[in-house]
């Protein structure tokens, strides 16, 4: 704090010498005259002094027949005749501060946070729709229409919050976790294999079952039955109530695997030549300085930076570097370990996969063979996984009769 006071106040470095340039110091003390980093070299003393105290060294100097002399110029008061003699200098920072004034009145980055099931290009459609992107006037977006808007457009959203800081617009949205649709009470359904195999595991909970453990079921068999007979009293079917099936059935079957991998595959090698241009980006486009090498294939390495003089302030220009490698197709073969080891990658994944989706793998049976060109995985598995996919019906579709007798 003491040393910004004596940047705004102004002080100097200076070098003293003469007949008696200690009495010198003792009549600044006498007089409260602050001296500083005092230095002795010889006869001489360098030491810092305020302006408004060396403005009263003169009698002083007199006195005690010292010379005074002035090294450096410290502070504002030396600092601003400078300054405003450059007067291209005068002008160019008015204007960066008229234009820094102007930027704060747009909106020159959104920021889109917490968004999973939508995309940000179909936020982003949304706001340009809404009036809302890159540039507009931040006066004009109505941040409370706009959390409503966002509401209403996506039924899936539960949570938005909208804030302007500066030149960025941050919107931060909360998804469902899940998509619910409305539950049918009153739907009927039946429930048929999708798959084929051997049941090897039965729970039902509504609807009649029409196979059982053990039995062999083909694609599109019907497992469950919507439609219950009540039945009369001497085992007649009285007439039907309708239901929908709901069941845990798991099957045994076969699966096949099957992964591939060609002999050869091509390989990036890179030459070590790079080619460095930079660009800047106005209104959302790239303007690159000097355009594309003249490499037949490279890789590019895009650097940007963004101009954010202060916080929560972005301006509407970017800048950076494109960086172009160059590099060469070259074929190559998979050894026999390299063949392996991806085919095995390909296959762990597949295993995964399948993990995910519930299915229990009971026993493996693979191997790994070459064919015309190719390296091979193959083999079956024997899996366990849950079967049933419901169809629904309206009763009178496809009623069965019910079987009634006559009263005499």
């Amino acid at each position: 704090m003491i040393g910004i006071l004596k940047f705004i106040r102004g002080y100097v470095q200076i070098k003293i010498w003469g007949f008696a340039p200690e009495r010198f110091l003792n009549l600044c003390s006498n007089k409260n005259i602050l001296l500083w980093d005092i230095r002795r070299d010889g006869d001489t003393y360098y030491m810092c002094i305020s302006l408004a105290g060396f403005r009263q060294l003169k009698s002083i100097a007199r006195k005690t027949k010292t010379r005074v002399v002035i090294l450096k110029r410290f502070g504002l008061p030396f600092l601003i005749p400078k300054i405003f003699a450059r007067k291209v200098f005068i002008a160019g920072l008015c204007a960066a501060c008229l234009f820094w004034f102007w930027s704060s009145l747009y909106i020159w980055e959104i920021k889109i946070d917490g968004n999973i099931a939508i995309t940000d290009e179909v936020f982003t459609d949304f706001l340009k729709e809404n009036g809302v992107y890159v540039g507009v006037r931040s006066g004009s977006v109505d941040i409370e229409q706009l959390e409503k808007d966002i509401r209403r457009e996506f039924g899936e959203i539960t949570w938005t919050s909208v804030k302007l800081s500066g030149t960025s617009l941050m919107i931060s949205v909360k998804e469902s976790d899940a998509i619910l649709s409305p539950v049918q009470e009153d739907i009927t359904s039946d429930l048929y294999a999708e798959k084929e195999g051997v049941i090897v595991s039965m729970i039902v909970r509504s609807g009649v079952p029409m196979v059982k453990i053990g039995d062999s079921v083909e694609m599109g068999t019907l497992l469950v039955s919507g439609r219950v007979p009540v039945y009369n009293e001497d085992a007649t079917i009285r007439h039907y109530q309708y239901t929908r099936s709901d069941a845990d059935i798991y099957v045994e079957r076969i699966r096949p695997v099957y992964e591939v991998l060609p002999f050869y595959y091509i390989e990036k090698v890179y030459t070590g030549r790079e080619v460095k241009k930079y660009y800047i980006t106005v209104g959302g486009k790239d303007i690159i300085f000097g355009g594309a090498p003249h490499f037949t294939y490279y890789d590019t390495v895009i650097q940007t930076r963004k101009i954010s003089p202060l916080e929560g302030l972005t301006l509407p220009f970017s800048f950076g570097t494109y960086t172009y490698r160059e590099y060469q197709n070259t074929e190559r073969a998979y050894t026999l370990e390299e063949a392996e080891e991806l085919l095995k990658e390909k296959y762990l994944i597949f295993l995964s996969d399948l993990e995910e989706k519930g299915v229990q793998i009971i026993e493996k049976n693979v191997k790994i063979d070459t064919g015309s060109g190719i390296w091979i995985l193959e083999g079956e598995l024997t899996v366990r996984e849950k079967i049933g996919t419901e169809l629904p019906f309206t009763e009178t579709e496809g009623e069965p009769p019910a079987q009634t007798t006559e009263s005499e």
